[in-house]
């Protein structure tokens, strides 16, 4: 499809931060805030578009730890540019759940100190507001990005129809310790460590919202009991497919979405609904 009436689709990249917690394996949750225009009020992981600023800096790749522009594309079977979905994951996981996962002097870096807690709440609020990049805070900090724990698991592309598009990247990663996830207050008002068993409990009593391709990612954790039980079932993916849904408008009521295994995806793909004309 193409012409005016298209709706541009943006690269992006979502992150599942885990943990080993008293329940068992837990998965970190934000709830987007209730005003927002794209999927308000539901419960997502940290994710968002890929900024140019993630893939312009010709020192970039030397500051990157487990991946370099060839073997990030090469995992995500790109001819090139992979490297920018890798910081893309880092930075939307520093800026919406105040998580860096990064390593100055080989080391993860704990807030745990009061001073260092305050410094990097303000380099925060400044990659949020796109005043630093990336590139540039870890000239400033000394500090290199870290992919060592972090995953590529599932490619989602949202369906023809909503007025927003992403062709989504989505990455699991080791929650590193002595840092503590919590919502920016803004685009995020809430947030949770929840096991995705009660996640998905809750999402199906009506209790807590999440769109399809959160719980379809949630869905292979259901079975894992650990974090090192996520990264060798991470470890083990190969081809991994993009999925891309389909809807099926149904007059004023619900529209149907169609996966590609679906019966009549085919069809339904072939006759989507208006660009920008879903939500």
């Amino acid at each position: 499809m193409s012409g005016a009436d298209a709706v541009s689709i943006r690269s992006a990249a979502t992150v599942i931060l885990v943990r080993d917690g008293e329940p068992g394996l837990e998965v970190f949750m934000l709830r987007r805030n209730p005003k927002s225009d794209f999927v308000p009020g539901q419960f997502v992981f940290p994710g968002g578009a890929v900024d140019t600023a993630d893939g312009d800096d010709p020192d970039l790749a030397a500051m990157c730890l487990g991946h370099d522009d060839e073997s990030a594309s090469a995992k995500l079977r790109l001819p090139a540019g992979g490297l920018a979905y890798f910081v893309a994951a880092v930075r939307e996981c520093f800026e919406e759940a105040g998580v860096l996962l990064g390593r100055r002097g080989g080391q993860t870096i704990p807030f745990v100190q009061p001073d260092t807690i305050e410094r990097f709440e303000g380099l925060r609020r400044e990659i949020y507001s796109g005043d630093l990049s990336m590139a540039e805070m870890c000239r400033a900090e000394n500090i290199r990005l870290d992919f060592s724990d972090l995953r590529y698991v599932s490619h989602w592309i949202t369906p023809i129809g909503p007025p927003k598009r992403f062709d989504t990247r989505f990455f699991i990663a080791h929650a590193p310790d002595g840092q503590r996830p919590l919502h920016d207050g803004s685009e995020t008002v809430e947030s949770t460590w929840i096991t995705p068993s009660e996640a998905v409990r809750l999402h199906e009593a009506g209790e807590f919202q999440m769109i399809m391709p959160t719980i379809a990612n949630l869905r292979p954790l259901l079975e894992l009991a650990t974090v090192e039980d996520v990264m060798t079932w991470a470890d083990s993916l190969v081809d991994i497919p993009e999925i891309l849904p389909a809807i099926v408008p149904n007059g004023k009521g619900p529209h149907r979405v169609l996966m590609p295994w679906d019966l009549g995806y085919a069809e339904a793909l072939a006759s989507p609904p208006a660009p920008g004309s879903t939500m």
